[in-house]
């Protein structure tokens, strides 16, 4: 019998509304749990993730039945639910995401990269970091719609 087969990597980043950094230390451990959780039980194999108070990124793969516009809002609705749950009751995400591929042999590198999010953001900013992913990757983008 046929099968399809696929492997496929993406780094995932994404922020609060606003960029309020919403997600404290003490909020941190339970969010990114649930959030592996949620994941895995659509399919989606986490390699790395790291919530910043104000964004996060996710090294994970993308099944083969969903898309990434799916993927992100099986993601992100219940995990906006369960930090409303958890922390402030205002808490969104932004409604946009960046979902940017990575081969099997950077997986370490850009896992090591979520790894050292603290040090990273010391140098610079969620906003000055996100518009070096879409540089680097050669995407084409108005800084009028990056931010909600």
């Amino acid at each position: 019998m046929p099968q399809s087969l696929a492997k496929v990597y993406l780094h995932v980043i994404f922020s609060t509304k606003d960029r309020a950094p919403f997600v404290s230390p003490k909020i941190k451990p339970t969010l990114e749990a649930y959030l592996v959780s949620v994941a895995f039980n659509l399919g989606i194999y986490t390699e790395e993730i790291y919530i910043n108070p104000d964004h996060l990124h996710w090294l994970c793969t993308l099944p083969r039945t969903l898309t990434i516009a799916d993927m992100i809002q099986k993601v992100k609705i219940p995990s906006s639910n369960k930090m409303t749950e958890i922390g402030p009751k205002e808490f969104h995400w932004q409604k946009g995401y960046g979902a940017f591929s990575v081969s099997q042999s950077k997986l370490e590198i850009v896992k090591k990269y979520i790894q050292n999010q603290e040090i990273h953001h010391q140098h610079m900013s969620f906003q000055e970091e996100y518009i070096k992913f879409l540089e680097e990757y050669g995407i084409d983008y108005d800084t009028k719609y990056v931010w909600d």
